[in-house]
């Protein structure tokens, strides 16, 4: 990482040097450029570390949008196609799982992954019974390389901290981050969490989940039915709006149906999670970073977002935060401006139609990490709780989903139906209705 940084940081003294004697039409060529070979730099680099590093170059990759579109596709390796394990290394992991080699295991092994991504690569194989399968196998080392992570992590928030968000308990953070990573390096653990949701989705109108195979899953080898369909990128390429519209509605939906009916929600939303049919009817994969709700955790956090969507009381609001975490009492801000940071990404949802977009998506960021901006009083007291770690993921990735998408719809409306189920907004909502087989009020 410190070789990346220096490299990268001389690459952007000569590039400021070149751009400052540049004739000002080059000079967006040349950031452009710049930001290009920085990124394959970051993308190639962070792909060979895999791990925390990795997992934190996808979420950079799709949801900062000041980056030209160039480097994002260049970060978008990362989702699926970074740097494999070699065959021989693949195959011992399996043979270490059940005693055998793949080729004796399965009637047809690819030895030549279909992805790679941060704790493991995708093979494609064929089983005895002939059912077609994903088989993911852990890279080895990987939990030891994540333990460093977190631990350079730790340090690097504190330092950060200590300078800019001094009401941050960084600590607690990196402790839920952890918990929730080992809990990704056991696929016994994912393949439990992938049973119960697909038990909870069985039918789902447009929700689908792959099929979990049992015999072949165990600690560090998880199989599941293969799932034909574009990635994100071939998907974005090629859909038509009304294909946009209901695979950005479906990753929506299923997002808040998780989080607030059942409790249990997938906290690693970025695009290499999805397999998108031309339609945009979507399946869900990966249910490694999965979070749920302790007792007692969603009704701490829930007064914030109904003083935020449903009442919109800047003085309701301040007061949840305090009993939740998010500020300590003796604060003395003003409820006005801390409503106004704190609900800068829920717009979407402050106002009867809204259409996410790349900039809405860019200027929100800017709003919230900017610590010598207006609203830098109320960033040096927020707190995060540990408990909203996840969920503050889920927010900013699925916003990013639509931004890219484009998407407009009655965001409010459809989220008061999970939130006081309200009646529903839109046809997707009916049918998810229709299927849970009740009704509103």
């Amino acid at each position: 990482m410190w070789r990346l940084t220096a490299r990268n940081a001389g690459r952007f003294a000569v590039h400021r040097v070149r751009r400052r004697f540049a004739p000002h039409h080059q000079r967006t060529e040349l950031d452009d450029a710049f930001s290009l070979r920085t990124a394959d730099d970051v993308a190639r680099e962070l792909g060979n570390m895999k791990g925390a590093l990795m997992k934190a170059g996808q979420l950079l990759g799709f949801v900062v949008e000041a980056l030209p579109d160039t480097a994002q596709q260049s970060l978008a390796q990362l989702y699926s196609d970074a740097p494999p394990m070699s065959a021989d290394l693949a195959a011992g992991v399996v043979r270490d799982a059940f005693g055998r080699d793949p080729d004796h295991l399965f009637l047809d092994w690819q030895p030549q992954p279909a992805a790679a991504a941060s704790i493991g690569q995708v093979h494609r194989a064929v089983t005895r019974d002939g059912r077609e399968v994903a088989v993911k196998v852990q890279y080895p080392g990987v939990g030891r390389a994540i333990e460093a992570d977190l631990a350079n992590a730790d340090v690097l928030y504190r330092l950060i901290s200590s300078f800019t968000l001094k009401g941050l308990d960084t600590r607690a953070l990196v402790d839920e981050l952890r918990g929730r990573m080992r809990d990704e390096l056991d696929y016994r653990i994912e393949a439990a969490n992938l049973r119960e949701l697909g038990q909870a989705f069985a039918g789902h109108p447009f929700v689908r989940l792959p099929a979990l195979v049992e015999d072949w899953s165990a600690e560090t080898v998880i199989t599941t039915e293969w799932v034909d369909g574009l990635s994100w990128q071939e998907f974005l390429a090629q859909a038509s709006p009304d294909a946009r519209q209901l695979a950005g509605e479906s990753i929506w939906r299923f997002a808040q149906h998780a989080i607030l009916r059942l409790g249990v929600f997938n906290g690693d939303p970025h695009p290499g999670n999805y397999r998108f049919s031309p339609d945009g009817h979507v399946t869900f994969l990966d249910f490694g970073m999965v979070k749920r709700w302790a007792p007692g955790e969603w009704e701490r956090l829930a007064p914030c977002m109904d003083a935020i969507i449903v009442e919109r009381d800047p003085a309701m609001l301040v007061t949840a935060m305090e009993a939740s975490g998010f500020l300590r009492p003796g604060h003395g801000l003003d409820p006005q401006a801390v409503y106004d940071y704190v609900s800068s990404p829920y717009r979407p949802y402050l106002t009867d139609r809204f259409r996410f977009t790349r900039d809405f998506m860019r200027d929100t960021v800017a709003r919230i990490i900017d610590v010598n901006g207006p609203h830098a009083e109320v960033i040096a007291h927020v707190d995060m709780p540990p408990s909203f770690v996840m969920l503050d993921r889920v927010v900013w990735g699925v916003s990013a989903i639509l931004g890219k998408l484009e998407l407009e719809a009655p965001w409010r409306a459809m989220l008061l139906e999970y939130r006081i189920d309200a009646p529903p907004a839109t046809a997707l909502g009916r049918a998810e209705l229709a299927w849970r087989g009740g009704s509103a009020h």
